[in-house]
């Protein structure tokens, strides 16, 4: 029986054009992408695949049929036609749900286009580590870097106080006292979270001639525009000297929760937080109480806890907040995506090591 690989590329649907002109091994530098510690063709259940379907509504399958000759590609354009083939699946590329796992019963690797991994890592056989799972960290981190910087000078500059009053045309010059306008030259940026976002938007704050510093889980090694990296241990210690705080952390069990009172007692008086990771890792009720006493001077942020966050919620009627509904990502350079994508369709049938494993009990 031919195996099937099903390949949903729902993420890349949109884009004009399939050709990649990003050169993968630029890529693999550029983003520091890792190889994974197995080979494909070491994977329990693997065999050379023979039949992808894709989900595509513009011309990638024509592209990947050209590239991959000895492969039948085959077009699923939605949910229900990948279920339908999911069957004696060797991997799903896009999908990650417990029905499309559940009818896929040789599926041996899973693909996701989103950096972050929880939803799909509360499908059993994922989070067993029985099936691979490949995710697109580090692919948007250019754009969320920049992003995050410019909610960071939205807020510094005293913007999304301006932006707010316009509809009343007060040309009011006193304003800008009165909301506490500051350069960031000289200032401290600290980075929670120094993966691929998080170095983004380092290397950001640090061509606008502020110090930075950063915390991670795994070691103290940073590049060399951070002055310090501090272990997870030591977030308290250092929101204390910082004067932004940038969320750029992946959403675990550890980090559920993790800005909290005890934090936001934690900082430096008047600190500008902004928050593009995952809004579960933010006590809301907790942000709200430090803007409105003044611990925190004003917060930017992309992601919030509920999402989408209520109408009537006390957030949207801040002064000193800024909210984008989660698209941080957006302006992001699909050929990046669909090169790391075809890279690992190349590796998986080729046997090789996949890049951007994620792994299960860290959680990315």
């Amino acid at each position: 029986m031919l195996r099937k690989l099903i390949i949903c590329l729902s993420a890349l649907a949109a884009t004009a054009s399939v050709r990649a002109d990003v050169s993968i091994d630029r890529l693999i530098e550029d983003a520091d992408l890792r190889e994974g510690p197995i080979a494909s063709r070491d994977l329990p259940g693997w065999g050379p695949p023979q039949k992808l379907v894709v989900r595509d509504t513009g011309d990638l399958v024509a592209a990947l049929q050209e590239e991959f000759p000895g492969v039948a590609f085959v077009a699923a354009p939605s949910v229900e036609a990948a279920r339908s083939a999911a069957p004696d699946a060797d991997a799903i590329i896009g999908y990650c749900s417990d029905d499309i796992v559940a009818a896929a019963d040789k599926v041996v690797w899973i693909q996701i286009f989103s950096a972050g991994a929880e939803r799909c890592l509360s499908v059993e056989d994922v989070a067993s580590g029985r099936i691979l799972l490949t995710n697109m960290q580090k692919m948007a981190s250019p754009v969320i870097g920049e992003h995050a910087i410019a909610m960071m000078l939205s807020l510094t500059r005293g913007l999304t106080q301006q932006a707010k009053t316009m509809p009343k045309g007060d040309w009011n010059r006193a304003v800008g006292d009165e909301i506490g306008m500051m350069s960031v030259d000289g200032k401290t940026a600290l980075i929670v979270g120094l993966g691929g976002i998080g170095r983004a938007a380092a290397k950001r704050a640090a061509a606008l001639g502020m110090r930075v510093i950063a915390t991670r889980n795994s070691s103290r090694s940073g590049p060399d525009y951070v002055e310090y990296v501090g272990l997870s241990g030591e977030l308290h210690e250092l929101a204390a000297q910082a004067d932004v705080v940038i969320n750029a952390l992946p959403l675990t069990p550890e980090t559920t929760g993790l800005f909290d009172e005890a934090f936001f007692d934690a900082v430096k008086p008047g600190v500008f937080f902004v928050n593009v990771a995952r809004g579960a890792s933010v006590v809301t009720d907790d942000l709200v109480a430090a803007l409105a006493d003044g611990r925190v001077a004003g917060a930017g942020l992309d992601v919030t806890d509920p999402e989408p966050l209520p109408a009537d919620h006390p957030l949207w009627r801040m002064p000193n907040v800024i909210i984008t509904p989660h698209i941080a990502w957006y302006g992001n350079n699909r050929e990046r995506q669909i090169t790391l994508a075809r890279e690992n369709i190349r590796r998986f049938i080729a046997g090789d090591p996949l890049l951007n494993v994620v792994d299960p009990e860290r959680g990315y």
